[in-house]
């Protein structure tokens, strides 16, 4: 009998792997290593080598080629295989994952929209509803974080849905979160006209529109290479402007800025630390949630990550570090520096008045200048972040609809260089809305396109929690366990419970509010701008079920032994991945304790 050992179970993968691209090895242009010098080609190949940056150029925007799909499959089948097949080119580096993970909701929420929130609950209450629902988004990020790793699919939390709740279900979410996309970018390039406005009042904002817009649409055609690179560039701006008010808000509080004022906790004690009473409080809570919208969006960038078994637990660990640092901090020193009872703070429409945002309002304050300019850029990165964004998730999105059967087969278009064409040219379609900049009706236009999709995100977090703790369960009756799992959420299924039942706390706050508006009188109008995306999901669902019903397919709930826990997966080998899992826990627990913590929380 030999001797040697066996090589550990990540060598026999690294041996597979470089096995299979030494034999499939070719040149950077596509010709293989022992073909012909440029000389030797035919006349053809020598014009499209002479002309090798158009001609690929060109060339990339034609279709990716799929393998074809039984068609004896269910539908739902159907669905996790083109969802596991999705041609997406994995260009997401581990810096691009961390830093979209940080910088991915850090925007207009929280430099402008936390200005309506402290005139509206005090200090007090943009602490206490920041911070809980921080933890709620915790949570849903773990939980996303396990199913991503589990299942790096092409539409991530648009496919669990439909994979582990119902297709019922999943086509409402998945419609949800394409109106969602679809209406933000054209809102983000008008607030982008609107910030210039700061500088420049002449100028037509329909002129810095069409730039932002251009802008934004020359990035998402480099794919998601592109996408990436910016949102680290927009990210890495947004992440020093805000630890650099921290500091700069220390440094005012104590008594150092340019007039010398010790504040202390004054505010907290006049005007106060509450401010409308327990509706105040609601309401708070409502646009803290608002605010922290676009964090789901790491979920997507899943199946476009070179390694997202590494990248993806680093990024939901780290978003408590967001949450604690560059919104709980950031806010408690926007509330010793700004009372509530400041008129700035409802100058106009805070969603989209820069002059609205408590940390311009800080500093002015303080009578510093120039930095205040300084802030008004970081919101106009902020914005454009976010349309960025919204142009990459909608595009997403659409192709997963095309994959699921929930749209046109021609959604799921995409070309050679991973790009989902279709889902950017529809994205950049409706973003010509911009130009509603114009109309004297630009506000009531945009308040009821928001509208359609303004329960969006709460729905969304929900929907995530409900698929995580289904998982478990299909587990569980299954006979499998979470030791097949390369990553687990740190709270369980109890971090999901959590997640389904406070964002239905937040539904039944946000009707509250809704229908008895703080300071106004009710009427159809207010309840309807606030809350028409929870008719837009019910008629959504009511047509899609009489749709399966006609067909004989509807499906209430999927029940656990129905559920497929297997397609999709990076590694199919659950022995292989149990031993690799074992492998690096017995690594780790060589380690100092210093590491091992820190490799716990990062």
């Amino acid at each position: 009998m030999s001797d040697k050992k066996l090589p550990m179970a990540s060598e026999r993968t690294e041996v597979k792997s470089s096995i299979t691209n030494n034999t499939t090895a070719s040149s950077s242009n596509g010709i293989p290593r022992n073909s012909k010098s440029p000389s030797e080609l035919p006349n053809d190949n020598l014009e499209k080598e002479h002309h090798s940056t158009w001609y690929k150029f060109k060339e990339s925007f034609k279709p990716m080629e799929h393998d074809e799909i039984d068609p004896n499959l269910s539908d739902i089948e159907r669905a996790n295989i083109l969802s596991s097949r999705a041609p997406l080119q994995r260009r997401l580096k581990n810096r691009h994952i961390q830093m979209i993970a940080i910088g991915s909701a850090i925007g207009t929420g929280l430099f402008v929209g936390s200005g309506s929130a402290l005139a509206t609950g005090g200090p007090a209450s943009l602490v206490i509803c920041y911070g809980l629902v921080g933890i709620m988004i915790f949570c849903t990020i773990q939980a996303l974080g396990e199913l991503a790793v589990a299942f790096p699919v092409a539409g991530s939390y648009l496919i669990y849905s439909s994979r582990f709740i119902s297709p019922c279900w999943g086509f409402t979410m998945a419609w949800n979160a394409a109106l969602q996309w679809l209406v933000l970018l054209p809102l983000e390039l008008v607030a982008s006209g609107m910030t210039i406005k700061y500088w420049d009042k002449t100028t037509n904002s329909v002129a810095w529109v069409t730039i932002f817009y251009v802008v934004i649409a020359v990035i998402n055609i480099f794919g998601v290479r592109g996408y990436g690179e910016a949102e680290f560039t927009f990210s890495l701006i947004k992440v020093i402007a805000v630890v650099g008010f921290i500091i700069l808000g220390i440094i005012l509080n104590c008594g150092g800025g340019p007039r010398g004022e010790y504040i202390g906790g004054e505010y907290w004690h006049n005007p106060g630390a509450f401010h409308s009473g327990f509706k105040g409080l609601c309401t708070v809570f409502v646009t803290a949630a608002f605010s922290f919208a676009g964090t789901e969006l790491v979920g997507l960038t899943a199946a476009e990550a070179e390694n997202p078994r590494k990248a993806l637990p680093q990024a939901t660990k780290q978003v408590v570090y967001r949450i604690a640092l560059f919104y709980l901090v950031s806010l408690i020193i926007v509330g010793v520096l700004v009372p509530y009872d400041n008129p700035l703070l409802l100058n106009g429409d805070s969603s989209v008045d820069i002059t609205a945002s408590p940390f311009v309002i800080a500093i002015h304050r303080a009578g510093i200048k120039v930095l205040p300019d300084i802030m008004n850029v970081v919101i106009l990165v902020a914005v454009l972040s976010v349309g960025n964004s919204a142009v990459y998730g909608c595009s997403r999105t659409i192709s997963s609809l095309g994959d699921q059967g929930f749209g046109p087969k021609w959604f799921t278009y995409i070309d050679r260089q991973g790009r989902p064409m279709v889902g950017i040219i529809i994205s950049l379609f409706f973003g010509l809305l911009c130009y509603l900049a114009a109309s004297d009706k630009q506000d009531d236009i945009f308040t009821w396109m928001m509208a359609l999709s303004g329960l969006s995100t709460i729905f969304t977090w929900g929907s995530i929690c409900a698929a995580h703790i289904r998982y478990r369960r299909a587990l569980t009756v299954h006979g499998r366990s979470t030791n097949e799992l390369a990553f687990t959420a740190c709270f369980g299924v109890w971090g999901s419970w959590f997640g389904v039942i406070f964002n239905i706390l937040i539904l039944i706050a946000q009707f509250w509010t809704a229908l008895f508006p703080l300071g106004e009188s009710p009427s159809a109008e207010n309840f309807f701008s606030s809350y028409l995306g929870f008719v837009v999901i019910i008629v959504c669902y009511i047509c899609y079920m009489a749709y399966e019903l006609v067909n004989n397919k509807f499906i209430l709930f999927l029940r656990a032994k129905d559920i497929d826990i297997d397609t999709g997966k990076r590694c199919p080998d659950v022995e292989l991945l149990k031993q690799e899992v074992q492998e690096e826990k017995a690594r780790l627990a060589y380690k100092p304790w210093w590491y091992r913590t820190y490799k716990f929380w990062c």
